[in-house]
């Protein structure tokens, strides 16, 4: 792999891509905010020791190059605050979905609006992305005010697009945002 990328987005935000060292930060984050976030996020109650994070890390790493999704973990004031990345990259029809999670210490502070709008521009710009999309699970107002404030436009719902805790399905929210909507 080549060297860690960062994005800096500001004198006190840093997007790092994803390193195995940052395995205690995440799981003490999730560790400490269980019931904050395990409500819109299943992989809560999957994380219970330090190697679960881990094993999480080594998975998104452990990919060859030209397949590897590029996660970050999100830096505010030089500490953690959450993670940010693509995934289910479709690189012959060039579209991507961003996901994130913040920790509850961190929230309306616009990090993740700011940390989504960096990653649009890696991806329209770099990666030759045309479409990002980002799905939030109907009634998750936080995250689904991301894209909107971005100008994603709203495509429908996905029914019971995600599992979540207590094995119950979820409608999901679909936003997209296409190159061209930004460059015209």
């Amino acid at each position: 792999m080549e060297k860690i990328k960062k994005i800096a987005i500001g004198e006190n935000l840093i997007l790092k891509q994803i390193e195995l060292k940052d395995a205690a930060d995440i799981f003490n984050t999730i560790n400490s905010q269980r019931d904050y976030l395990r409500k819109w996020l299943p992989f809560v109650d999957f994380t219970k020791e330090l190697k679960d994070s881990q094993s999480f890390i080594l998975s998104a790493m452990n990919v060859p190059d030209d397949e590897r999704e590029f996660l970050f973990v999100i830096h505010y004031n030089n500490s953690f605050a959450g993670l940010i990345g693509f995934k289910d990259t479709d690189k012959l029809n060039r579209k991507t979905e961003i996901g994130y999670w913040l920790s509850e210490n961190y929230q309306k502070k616009g990090i993740i609006t700011e940390s989504v709008k960096a990653l649009l521009h890696f991806a329209f710009d770099e990666l030759n992305i045309n479409r990002v999309q980002i799905k939030c699970a109907v009634g998750n107002t936080p995250s689904k005010n991301i894209p909107k404030r971005l100008g994603f436009k709203f495509e429908g719902i996905e029914r019971d697009g995600e599992l979540l805790v207590d094995n119950q399905f979820t409608d999901i929210e679909v936003y997209s945002l296409i190159k061209k909507d930004i460059c015209s």
